[in-house]
């Protein structure tokens, strides 16, 4: 069939009858973007899990309604999972104990240099792998959203995305800074993905919206980046509202500080932990779904394009609720994406 002759056949008001992700019926090849799921979470430092969830979202998003207001027929440029890497995901399973050992050292005040290093030459192999399929789906023309993992998966992405274009801004949405040095020794930390994403030339820009968990020395960065980097603090937010800023009046400045071609990082524990409790790192406070969603739809609708998108650190937990979550919003996230296009 072609992909005409399976939009006339498809019932997107039914049950799901495929196992592909979000139930649709269309392969790689007919698909507008691609989701490539890296189950990755060797530097996790307090609640491991995020490696299960691409495959938890991916289950979960049989479950989720395709009609999106904000995208008419969103469904029909296709979305399509790629298969996991098992190297990726055996690798991760064996050098996350590793990284246990060395933080289980580091807090009896030993280090072992030769452990940390091994770890440190891992996750830098994990990175270029990330870059080299990353760069192969976008050079066909696609557009790709990266399912993660810890949040120290989408380095590779955000270099290929360097490779293709000039000059583009990080819009990262994270109850964390993530500008740590080199995190309890790991060059690629979760916690590092920012710092590590500033020594690329491209990035002209990092925003930084609703974080609430940082250390002096994140804050230095900040303060002392020439504004290259805007923090919007999620308790400097939520005061001026109180005081009666709007949240459009918000999304409309934190806009404004972007390039035109935007990448978002979304770290699920900027939302409010109640929707993603299982996370390795939650944070009290954050956002609702539908904040954060009408941020980017405001940022679609100002002209700017989000030439590519992560979402990371989704940890299924004994239910399928945090995977139910990640599966919406990967799904409208896509969407928004698309509408830029």
């Amino acid at each position: 069939m072609t992909k005409q002759e399976k939009i006339a056949a498809f019932d997107p008001n039914g049950l799901a009858t495929t196992d592909q992700l979000f139930g649709l019926p269309f392969t790689y090849e007919e698909s507008e973007t691609a989701v490539l799921p890296v189950p990755w979470e060797v530097t996790v430092s307090y609640s491991a899990g995020t490696a299960s969830g691409p495959r938890a979202v991916a289950e979960a998003s049989l479950q989720v309604d395709l009609y999106d207001a904000f995208l008419k027929d969103a469904w029909k440029r296709g979305i399509f999972m790629l298969d996991q890497d098992q190297t990726l995901e055996s690798t991760s399973n064996k050098y996350r104990l590793l990284a246990e050992r060395h933080i289980d050292s580091l807090e009896k005040g030993k280090v072992d240099e030769q452990l940390l290093h091994s770890v440190n030459e891992v996750c830098a192999e994990m990175v270029e792998r990330v870059k080299e399929l990353c760069g192969n789906v976008l050079d066909e023309g696609k557009r790709l959203a990266l399912l993660g993992g810890d949040h120290s998966t989408p380095l590779g992405y955000m270099q290929a995305l360097a490779e293709r274009h000039e000059n583009y801004g990080i819009l990262q949405i994270d109850a964390h800074a993530d500008l740590r040095d080199a995190y309890e020794g790991f060059e690629f930390s979760h916690a590092s993905i920012m710092f590590n994403a500033l020594k690329i030339p491209q990035v002209s820009k990092l925003v930084q919206v609703g974080i609430r968990d940082y250390c002096e020395a994140e804050n230095d960065i900040i303060n002392n980046s020439n504004g290259r980097i805007a923090t919007y603090f999620d308790r400097d937010l939520k005061a001026s509202r109180y005081s009666g800023k709007t949240w459009k009046q918000q999304c409309e400045e934190i806009i404004s500080q972007l390039p035109e071609k935007v990448y978002l990082s979304f770290d699920i524990d900027g939302l409010d932990p109640k929707l993603c409790p299982n996370t390795g790192t939650p944070v009290a406070g954050g956002f609702e779904v539908e904040e954060v969603l009408f941020l980017l739809e405001t940022l679609v609708k100002s002209g700017k394009k989000i030439i590519g998108l992560d979402l990371n650190e989704v940890a299924p937990g004994e239910d399928e609720w945090d995977a139910n979550v990640g599966a919406r919003l990967l799904y409208r996230l896509c969407n928004i994406m698309a509408a830029g296009f």
